[in-house]
């Protein structure tokens, strides 16, 4: 079969190195680099750039037809979606859109030229490097020609032949002008660092200085100066400890390291290139302001308002220059799968459509498919639950209006939505201690029976003995530790919400999972940690044999084991409860915090901290952010009930 552009025609021109005009940027006297260059070499911008590229690429690129205002159909039996899939070269859909972003990012224009049979059909798109593409004629309102340009010639194409992908310039309608032209002073500076840097290291980090000799020395006689000049020679060659003699003096003059801000450069030039490309900065690793409660909406503005005018760019351009050459193309027309990322998980999804439909949607076998269990007999029926009633309870698992009359209420400890707003049970925060509490100590204690069951038999074993299911018990402590604390820092959280936001805009529970399973995982091993202090200090001097020996001690030590329960699960619970109002007047853009002293008898330093008040993201006179803080130590957070209070004034 015949072909207009071939793939074979267009690899023929461009086997050599590029001899098409380049883009560069001048980074100092005599220094020029090449865009290309950039990318391969500037860790910020190919940060920043594979960001755009890989985030885009791996959208779904899907091709439908608008049969009216409100009803259209996917296409899959069409060249569209096949050339997509398929784009020619070896290539995937993935690695064609990474290409493409690459291109636009980098240069501000990107080429795709099109693969067409003899008889006028485009079969394929085969992308070409910006820097082997010219665009030739005088008329600046559009192209006239392209060439390709190789060593064994060039390819002249049409406009038709190509599609050209290209930002704005103030002077040619025809082209871009490249983010990296806006960031020259800043890679310009960035350059230098890295050369002084370099420079310093080939060095071998030696210092750079001058020797002072106070005027008033005695006279240095030859045979002594060479004795020093060897010696320092030794020194600055990593040998040695130099001896200055007679009132000598080492006046440094380069710029250390501290004094350059070589991790604040890098940082900043990290933010501008950011900057730059409108990319929200915890999205590329700088994480200065990012919170649980914002990043969720920050994954939203990504796809929204940072990729957003990406994807329509180029869902327009592949609409007015690629499918008008296909077949049946009449309302055609491509658009990313943005829908797959904003869509929220798979149980936020399975709630929503529950509550929509008014009833269960996914069958036995497509729940059975989602697991990639085989299919099963009468697995295609929907299954409606006695206890659900049409217009009445949505499901057995969905409660957004009030219970229904005669309806039986859930499970005691499940948080049931009765309203929008406060959980139903999260109302009372010493029942919640009180169970917290009751609850560690009886698990602690099941593990303590479970080692005295078998006793090492010398004091020696003791170490091994307590090790024997270690991650076993710290897993199910943390469990329960993690259940409570979820609990306590979600009544924190309602607690501040219902005051300064009450439809909670902004703020979702889930986002303090993360944190609150780290938390809970520190508290477990902190207690086993006591219970293995305990037990060791208890082996070093066990009783009298008479008394009942190492197993009595041992007993002992397990006993004050399980007493300390009731402190961890104090501290836990108030450092819970602290973060959870902390990440909800954070959401709910509250100003300040105040300490607040609760406790009968309380810490003296905490006594008299009662009414600090600091700005929400400041830190107390104790160090701490909130009371129970984890990074203060056990003195200012073991058993602390201190409270905070928010306000938007100081």
């Amino acid at each position: 079969m015949a072909f207009v552009v071939s793939q074979g025609r267009l690899s023929a021109v461009s086997v050599a190195p590029m001899t098409a005009p380049a883009a560069w940027v001048q980074l100092a006297d005599g220094v020029y680099r090449e865009y290309a260059h950039l990318y391969r070499v500037q860790p910020q911008i190919r940060t920043v750039v594979s960001f755009l590229a890989r985030n885009i690429a791996q959208l779904g690129l899907h091709a439908y037809r608008r049969v009216s205002d409100t009803d259209r159909e996917r296409l899959t039996d069409h060249p569209l979606p096949r050339i997509l899939a398929a784009p020619g070269a070896r290539l995937t859909r993935y690695r064609l859109i990474e290409r493409l972003v690459s291109d636009i990012a980098i240069y501000d224009t990107a080429y795709w030229v099109k693969v067409r049979m003899d008889r006028g059909g485009v079969v394929g798109v085969i992308p070409v490097p910006p820097t082997r593409m010219t665009i030739e004629g005088d008329n600046w309102l559009e192209p006239e020609e392209f060439v390709v340009h190789g060593s064994r010639g060039d390819l002249r194409l049409r406009p038709d032949q190509v599609v050209h992908f290209h930002g704005y310039d103030p002077v040619d309608l025809r082209t871009g002008s490249s983010p990296i032209d806006s960031l020259r002073s800043l890679l310009a500076e960035e350059f230098e660092a890295n050369r002084a840097r370099e420079q310093m290291w080939r060095n071998g980090g030696r210092l750079s200085g001058v020797l002072k000799r106070p005027a008033d020395a005695p006279k240095w006689d030859p045979v002594a100066r060479n004795r020093f000049k060897e010696g320092w020679r030794s020194y600055t060659r990593g040998g040695g400890t130099p001896i200055l003699e007679d009132g000598m003096e080492y006046e440094q003059l380069a710029i250390d390291p501290a004094k350059a801000q070589y991790i604040e450069a890098r940082k900043l030039t990290r933010e501008e290139v950011a900057a730059a490309y409108h990319i929200p900065l915890p999205m590329v690793g700088i994480l200065d302001h990012a919170t649980f409660s914002n990043i969720k909406e920050q994954h939203q503005q990504l796809y929204q308002d940072t990729l957003g005018p990406w994807l329509q760019m180029i869902q327009e351009e592949i609409g007015l220059q690629l499918i008008p050459d296909l077949p049946d193309s009449d309302g055609v027309y491509v658009e990313f799968n943005l829908q797959e990322k904003l869509r929220g998980s798979f149980e936020e999804q399975a709630q929503q459509l529950q509550t929509a439909v008014g009833a269960p949607w996914l069958t036995r076998n497509e729940a059975r498919a989602r697991m990639n269990l085989p299919q099963i007999d009468g697995g295609n029926d929907l299954i409606t639950p006695l206890n659900v009633l049409v217009g009445g309870l949505a499901s057995p698992t969905d409660t957004a209006g009030e219970l229904a009359p005669g309806a039986v209420p859930k499970a005691q400890g499940r948080l049931v939505l009765v309203k929008a707003g406060r959980p139903e049970g999260l109302d009372d925060a010493d029942a919640e201690r009180r169970r917290f509490a009751a609850e560690l100590q009886a698990l602690t204690q099941r593990h303590a029976d479970d080692l005295l069951a078998g006793p090492p038999e010398d004091p020696d074993g003791v170490p091994e003995w307590w090790a024997r299911d270690r991650d076993v018990r710290v897993a199910q402590l943390q469990a329960l530790i993690e259940r409570h604390m979820v609990r306590m820092a979600q009544l924190g959280a309602w607690d501040v919400l219902e005051e300064f936001n009450p439809r909670a805009e902004g703020w979702s529970a889930e986002v303090m999972d993360a944190w609150l399973a780290a938390a809970a995982l520190h508290h477990a091993e902190l207690h086993d940690g006591a219970g293995e202090t305990a037990v060791v200090e208890a082996a070093a001097a066990p009783p009298p044999v008479e008394e009942g020996g190492l197993a009595a001690g041992l007993a002992l030590a397990a006993a004050s084991w399980v007493a300390s329960a009731l402190t961890r699960s104090e501290t836990a619970a108030t450092e819970a409860r602290s973060f959870g109002g902390h990440d909800a007047a954070e959401a709910s853009g509250v100003g300040f915090k105040q300490w607040v002293t609760t406790s009968a008898n309380p810490r003296s330093q905490h006594a008299a901290m009662n009414g600090e008040k600091v700005p929400l993201g400041g830190a107390f006179s104790n160090g701490l952010r909130w009371p129970g803080d984890g990074q203060g130590d056990a003195a200012e957070t073991a058993n602390c009930r201190c409270l905070l209070t928010y306000s938007n004034s100081e």
